[in-house]
This record gives structure tokens, sequence and C-alpha cells, in this order.
């Protein structure tokens, strides 16, 4: 031990040398105190612009069709516009950016890259706002490095390969409870995952691109910490976004197609159905604020589509059925508000499913996490139809066939709990049989959806 020279270190008391005690940092230069550490001391809000402006002109539903991630993609460039001097925005992703539809972030910024480059690269510069290497950890690692020292950002990834970094979600989100307790502790940037090139839109990947599971995986987590969202369109995606982006101390899962697709709601009302999280679309449905025959539920941009093409089928031959639709855009309103903070009180969800109808619905990932959600609820009569592991290439539409989830299965469904259709439903359900035959010799012929799947357009009916 005298190797060490104890006596120029310490004094005879057994103290440290004043002059070596002064080496030490002092203040925020610390490490336990460097605000680095302590990323909400740092965190400037962050500029967001006017998601309203963004919005796609809908004068009715299904009026009109836009891509509804690239519509979030201008008002992203703009974000990173908005931010270019504190610099403090950054997209994250897995090499997919552009495939994700969100290429308008390149008409105001760059992928950054500080390695050589050669003349057919694109968009690549030592600086940028965007980060993209084609490795879900390292997307997931820089994200969260960045956030907790004190800045903003969003992660984009195909849905099925955000599984990869499972384990480093659910440490963050570990972080995040833990870290609520500390009172010193300062808020941070939430974590934003956009989830696209989904489940129901593979086309030519096919069945290895299809997995809807991260959704099972968050909602496992702290109910103070995590949030889902599953907007049906464009207008609804740019609102929860800019929720999203000015929250603190969140998981927000946001999943919405990337392709072309019907827009189902003008932006006054996208912003209400949004705020509320759920609600019944009245101008779906037929039960006119009475008790209805049947609840057709839907949560997600496919489903919700689907539903809405059943129930049009519904008021064309079964007219006197009394159907209300309700559409879920905040799946955690879904749970008990004893459970999450975002969860409807019984006698509001009541007021929604009712306490004893049957609910026919359509869910965007895999039917359990509906039953999960819902089972202390009084209504047991839920139906779910959702992904059940069945896919491959093929069309948009037989993918909801392949898994029950098409708009014949979901009125199917509906005569099949309902016994007062009677002989028109039993009629009705022979016809729906006939088109999905017809759709199965079509798609083997022609590769592609049938022209009344393709151009289906919901009646012309004025949007309340």
């Amino acid at each position: 031990m005298r190797s060490y020279k104890p006596e120029e270190l310490f004094d005879e008391h057994g103290r440290l040398l004043p002059e070596l005690a002064d080496l030490a940092p002092k203040g925020d230069r610390r490490m336990g105190a460097n605000p680095h550490a302590n990323g909400g001391r740092l965190l400037r809000e962050l500029n967001v612009p006017d998601y309203r402006t963004y919005a796609v002109n809908v004068p009715s539903p299904t009026a009109v069709d836009a891509g509804n991630v690239h519509v979030l993609g201008r008002f992203l460039r703009d974000v990173i516009k908005l931010n270019t001097d504190p610099r403090n925005f950054r997209i994250f992703g897995p090499d997919e950016t552009v495939s994700n539809r969100l290429e308008d972030v390149f008409k105001v910024t760059n992928r950054q890259w500080e390695a050589e480059t050669v003349p057919n690269d694109e968009f690549l510069m030592p600086s940028g706002g965007v980060m993209e290497v084609l490795s879900e950890h390292q997307c997931e690692g820089w994200l969260e490095g960045y956030l907790l020292t004190g800045r903003h950002g969003l992660f984009n990834s195909y849905e099925a390969f955000i599984r990869i970094v499972d384990s480093m979600f659910t440490q963050h989100a570990k972080w995040l409870k833990m870290s609520a307790e500390l009172p010193w502790r300062q808020k941070i940037a939430s974590l934003n995952y956009l989830l696209t090139s989904h489940v129901w839109r593979q086309d030519h990947n096919g069945f290895t691109h299809q997995d809807p599971g991260f959704i099972d995986h968050v909602i496992n987590k702290k109910a103070a910490m995590v949030r889902v969202y599953l907007p049906p369109d464009a207008n609804c995606l740019l609102s929860v976004m800019d929720h999203c982006l000015r929250s603190l101390n969140y998981i927000n899962v946001v999943v919405c197609g990337k392709h072309e697709a019907p827009q189902l709601l003008g932006m006054d009302a996208a912003a209400d159905h949004c705020a509320k999280g759920i609600g019944v679309w009245e101008w779906a449905g037929t039960d006119e604020g009475v008790e209805p025959d049947v609840v057709m539920a839907c949560c997600g941009d496919v489903p919700t589509l689907e539903t809405l093409a059943a129930v049009s089928i519904m008021r064309e031959h079964l007219p006197d059925l009394k159907v209300r639709v309700v559409n879920v855009v905040d799946l955690m309103r879904l749970e008990p508000d004893t459970e999450h903070p975002h969860g409807l009180s019984d006698a509001a969800y009541d007021a929604l499913f009712t306490k004893d109808k049957h609910v026919i619905f359509a869910f965007h990932g895999y039917p359990w996490v509906i039953h999960r959600l819902t089972y202390r609820r009084a209504n047991r009569n839920m139906h779910v139809r959702g992904y059940k592991e069945e896919g491959t290439i093929t069309t948009a539409f037989d993918m909801t066939v392949l898994n029950d989830m098409d708009r014949f299965h979901l009125v199917m469904d509906t005569i099949d709990r309902l016994p007062q259709t009677g002989t028109k439903g039993i009629e009705l359900k022979r016809l729906l049989g006939e088109k999905l035959a017809q759709h199965r010799l079509y798609i083997d012929e022609h590769g592609i959806d049938m022209p009344e799947i393709r151009d289906w357009r919901w009646p012309l009916l004025p949007q309340r």
C-alpha cells in the first residue's frame, strides 16, 4: 500500500490534502449535477406550427383521397424549419423516412452524415435534422440520448420492425416511471413513435412485414407513461401528432397508414374527435340517439374504412336496423378510469357501447387487445375482428378478407347475432358470400381488388 505514497495525498489526520480536494469539479461541472444528466433543465419548448393550416379539405366523408403520412410530412417539415435556431428537433429512422412518405422534410434539411459520399447519394450532409441508419437499435438509442439531454424527436418505422427495440422501449418506460418519482428530476420530451407501413398495407412485402404486436407490448407498461393513438385519417393524424410533440414524460405510439386513402373528417371535426379520443359518429349511424340494435366499433384507419363500408351495406339492405358507429382514436379510452388516466368511467363507456347490445369491433391489431382492455365492463357482448396471423403478398382488401375483418364479414357477423334481421338477413348473408367468392376469383385473375372495392365511397350525406 505504501507504493501509493499516501503521505502525498492525506494529512496526518487522514484528510485529503486541500490542493487535491480543490481539483474536484464544482457546481454544474459535477457529474451528478451536470444539466445534461438531468435533461429537463435544458429543455426548451418546441416551436410547433398551427397544425390546422395543413388540413385536408374534406367536404364530405370519403369525398377526397390523401396520403395520411404524406400530409404529416409537410407539418414535420415546418417543425424542423421552425426549430433550426435552437436545433432541438430530429427525426430518426432505420432508412425509411422516404419510404414512409415523409420526404417533404428533405426540402428543409438533410440526413446527417459525416463520412464520405458518392454522387448518387441523396440528402447527405455533415449537418442535418434526420438521422438514419438501418439499425432500429441504433435509432432508438440515438433518440433516447437526444431526449435525455433536453431535446425533442420522432422515431418513424415500419410497424413490424419496431419490435426489434421492444426491450429498449421497456427500459425507457421503466426509467420514466422511476424518474417521475424523484422530485428533482425535471420532465423531458416524450418519446414519440410513428408506426406506418403497417400490417394491413404491405403490398409487395408480405407476411414477414405484418406484425401489429408492438401495441400489445406497450399497453403492459405503467399507465401513467404510455399512450397509443390510431388516427383514422390525415386530419386526425395532424391533431394527434401536434399533441404528442408538445407532451412531456410520455411514450406516445401513433399508428397510421402511408398509402392514399379516403379522408373522413374535416379539421374541426377531427380536432374535436381526437380531443375526446373516442366518440359516436352520428353521420354514419342510423340509431339517431336512441338505443341501437348493434354497435359497430372501429379503431385504426383500415378497420374504420371497412366498418363504414359495412354500415353502408346495412343501411341499404337492412334499413330498419338501428346501427351506432363508434370510432376510437385513443386506445386507452377503452380501459376503466381506475386503471388508466385516459380511461372512461363505466357510465361514459356504457353510454357509447350500451350495457348489453352486441358490439362488432374492427381493430387494427390482435383482437385480444380489445378483450383485455374491456374485460371489466358490463357489456360482455364484444366480438372483435383484427389481425390473426393470416397474410401474404396480396391486395389490400384481401388482407382484411384473410383475417375476417372485411366489410362483408363484418355484416355477416352482425346478421349472425341479430335474429331480428330475419329473411332479409339470410338473403343478404347469401349475397355477401357470393361477393367473397367473386373477390377471390377477381384478384386471382387481375391481381388487384374489384372496382367496387377500390372505388367505394360513403353515400353522399351531409357531414354533421
